[in-house]
């Protein structure tokens, strides 16, 4: 795998942080290697789990496309859910709503795809995808804090685990007040962190 790096300085400031990591992310010529590493990561990971429903997510911006290797593994044992994110307008809450291959779609509030007219449930584990991520399962999202009010309020809570490339790595990143941490975290290198 390469090294690459963004020629300039990081910043601690978090909105300028995002651009920067979006886009090295999108400029990383090896990124569909580093994606193939990180399915067999996440693949691998997958097989010592419990859990029989995973909320995950559309990527978007040259995110890592968990959908492959959920999808393998959904199939693999009946009774196995996916779902992805719809947001609620009101709340600001994710639902998560099943998704399969070739599900009717249609675009959120935001221009993402989501399912349409498929049932909602509550996720057991739940992939989220990280512009960055720093020590102990500290996540840097878009902003928005659309994870973090969903994992806030959701009881019981679905096991976390991020999910990134290793250049989003900052190892000075600090926790704000409302940042709930995520329990494990992979890479294209393998398990970056994972809660005792």
């Amino acid at each position: 795998m390469s090294d690459f790096q963004l020629p300039l300085e990081p910043t601690r400031d978090k909105t300028t942080l995002r651009r920067q990591l979006q886009a090295e992310r999108l400029a990383m010529p090896d990124r569909h290697e580093r994606s193939v590493h990180l399915q067999e990561v996440l693949r691998v990971w997958l097989v010592g789990r419990h859990e029989r429903s995973i909320g995950a997510y559309w990527p978007i911006k040259g995110e890592f496309d968990a959908l492959p290797a959920l999808y393998r593994w959904s199939e693999a044992e009946s009774g196995r859910r996916i779902g992805l994110p719809v947001v609620d307008r009101d709340t600001k809450h994710l639902r998560f709503h099943v998704w399969f291959p070739g599900c009717p779609m249609e675009e959120d509030a935001y221009g993402i795809p989501k399912p349409k007219d498929t049932a909602e449930f509550e996720p057991e584990l739940l992939l989220v995808a990280c512009v960055g991520f720093g020590p102990k399962g500290l996540r840097l999202g878009y902003g928005g804090g659309f994870y973090d009010r969903t994992l806030a309020d959701l009881r019981p809570r679905p096991f976390t685990v991020g999910v990134g490339f290793m250049h989003g790595y900052v190892p000075w990143l600090q926790p704000e007040p409302h940042d709930v941490p995520l329990d494990a975290m992979l890479t294209e290198e393998g398990v970056f962190w994972q809660r005792r």
